[in-house]
């Protein structure tokens, strides 16, 4: 009974001291995770309240293995705080505080990847009560900058199954980035045989993951413009970010279904001596295929550029464009028409030039073939004469006579034009048109030059004479007018007419120069006058023989003349018979002999 009572008092202190140590249980807060970079440092915060108080706590801190055991890497009570040796963290933990606020802080420096590890704080009171709470501790590492790389060579729309697109990559990221595909901002989704994403992961060493994604498609024409490219989303601390690549598109090659062909220069009409350049264009985009150009007459040129030199009308016609599908042999084509606009030479009637007789008409015409509408001027020595085909000349006279041009143009085109010209000639008797001067002084042995136009069909034959019945030689040439010029230069010497003297079969006409030489009275009068005191002098001479006053010796006489200084006139007279010499004066006188 004894022992009953022994055992049932033992089993009710057990009781109440449980109870008891329930009440003494310590309370532990802690957050579900912490999250840094790595390289960063980690503080991971340790809240509690215990109803022994703060004071005699004794405070540890473990860390869960990957094996899932508890290992501790820190001890403190209220005399002593300890660091575990031989842990990864016994370099890299501190904790602040005691503890007597009910909170403690363990702080984790250059945080790696390894250290992505679950963190136990236990508090233990004196009273054996116990509590502890749990931390997760979440590492983070920024991939960098993903890239993109698109296929180099063109896909086929022929192609059986999906072709490759391009690849992105993503590096060096922690936890382990996302890539998905977009085209012109769609999501790209896997589809059987259709559409393949094969993704790729790789751990490198550091325990960074990088990430590489390869998209693979059916194409169509319609991706043909299509935009592609990737969108990375990866963990930081304390959210998610999302960074893109840039965009590629993709050639595609598809077989045409329409073709054109235009002509690219010039633009609007074409006429002959143009250069054509013709272009065609095909709606397809094939690596192996066959485009042309053709036209009617069999040619064809193999590319979809040509270029035609100095067309005629013969370039006129139906050009086609053809493009043949290397894969299938299917041949689509297109068409264009080209027309040559053309003037042919103008024609004037009469052809072979005309000739009139004075009072006469003609009705002369000048037409030109042509595509398009022209306008037809005649021209004189440069003047507008007449509009239109018909040229009408009526009372003909040497006037009318000349050389008349017919300018045909098409006025929708500049310089595209033609000409001919019609000679009129209008037979009559020659016409001097009147000199402006018949009358010239020249001075002696100066050059005169007269000038005789002539008028007259046939052309006149131009004679030159003078007044003393000379023939002259004269320069002639006929203008464009049909106005025969004829030029003499005559040395004067005298006073003289000259005379032009015009025919031809219709007759003849004529007119008169007269010509004064200035100063050739003078000389003749000096002359005159020089001869005539030549026989005074004679007659003195003679005179005095007769009187006697000269006499003279037989034998050999000289006849001197002397001038005196009283400017006398003395004859010296000798003989060969004597010494003596006679000198006697005008008069007669005898003067003294000078020494």
């Amino acid at each position: 009974m004894a022992a009953r009572d022994s055992s049932f008092l033992l089993i009710g202190l057990l009781v109440l001291f449980h109870t008891w140590g329930a009440w003494a249980n310590v309370e532990v807060n802690m957050e579900d995770r912490v999250e840094v970079y790595r390289g960063e440092m980690a503080q991971i915060a340790c809240m509690f309240t215990s109803s022994d108080g703060v004071g005699g706590n004794v405070i540890q801190w473990f860390y869960v293995t990957r094996t899932g055991e508890r290992q501790k890497i820190y001890y403190q009570d209220s005399t002593i705080k300890v660091v575990d040796k031989g842990t990864p963290f016994t370099d890299r933990i501190s904790v602040n505080g005691t503890g007597a606020d009910g909170q403690i802080v363990l702080t984790v420096s250059d945080v790696q990847l390894d250290d992505e590890l679950e963190f136990i704080c236990v508090v233990k009171a004196l009273t054996d009560g116990t509590g502890e709470g749990r931390t997760k501790l979440k590492v983070f590492e920024t991939p960098g900058s993903p890239t993109i790389e698109g296929v180099q060579t063109g896909i086929s729309v022929h192609e059986e199954n999906p072709s490759k697109i391009g690849t992105c990559e993503v590096k060096h990221g922690y936890p382990k980035p996302n890539i998905t595909w977009y085209r012109n901002k769609t999501p790209i989704h896997a589809a059987q045989d259709v559409v393949k994403v094969v993704p790729s992961i790789t751990t490198e060493s550091s325990g960074l993951y990088s990430v590489r994604s390869e998209l693979s498609m059916k194409v169509m024409k319609e991706d043909k413009d299509d935009l592609f490219y990737c969108e990375v989303t990866y963990f930081v601390p304390g959210g998610l970010r999302m960074t893109e690549t840039s965009s590629i598109n993709i050639t595609v090659y598809y077989p045409s279904t329409a073709v054109s062909v235009w002509v690219e220069s010039p633009k609007g009409e074409i006429k002959e001596g143009d250069s054509i350049e013709l272009h065609c264009h095909v709606d397809g985009n094939k690596l192996f295929s066959i485009n042309s150009i053709s036209n009617e007459d069999g040619f064809s040129w193999d590319n979809k550029t040509v270029v035609l030199e100095n067309v005629s009308r013969l370039n006129s016609g139906v050009y086609t464009c053809t493009s043949i599908d290397t894969d299938t042999w299917e041949e689509v084509s297109g068409n264009t028409t080209v027309f040559v606009n053309y003037l042919d030479p103008a024609v004037v009637i009469p052809k072979d030039g005309v000739e009139l007789s004075m009072g006469e008409e003609l009705t002369a015409t000048c037409n030109a073939l042509s595509s398009l509408q022209t306008h037809t001027v005649w021209f004189k020595n440069g003047q507008k004469v007449s509009m239109g085909h018909s040229l009408n000349l009526k009372d003909a006279s040497f006037d009318t006579a000349g050389t008349y041009k017919c300018v045909v143009n098409v006025p929708e085109f500049e310089g595209m034009e033609t000409s001919n010209t019609l000679n009129v000639n209008v037979n009559g008797p020659p016409k001097i048109i009147e000199p402006k001067f018949t009358e010239f002084e020249k001075s002696f042995e100066d050059m005169v030059e007269l000038s005789c136009d002539v008028k007259g069909y046939p052309a006149p034959t131009v004679m030159w004479s003078t007044s003393d019945g000379k023939i002259l030689d004269a320069k002639s040439k006929t203008d464009t007018e049909g106005v025969l010029q004829s030029v003499v230069s005559i040395k004067v010497t005298s006073d003289f007419t000259a005379f032009c003297n015009a025919s031809n079969d219709f007759g003849t006409d004529a007119v008169s120069f007269n010509i004064t030489a200035k100063g050739s009275g003078v000389i003749i009068a000096v002359i005159i006058i020089c001869i005539l005191l030549l026989a005074i002098l004679g007659s003195v001479l003679y005179f005095l023989y007769k009187k006697g006053k000269l006499c003279g010796r037989s034998g050999k006489q000289d006849l001197t003349k002397e001038v005196s200084s009283k400017d006398n006139i003395v004859v010296e007279m000798k003989s060969d018979n004597t010494e003596e010499a006679v000198l006697l004066g005008v008069n007669g006188e005898k003067q003294p002999q000078n020494n």
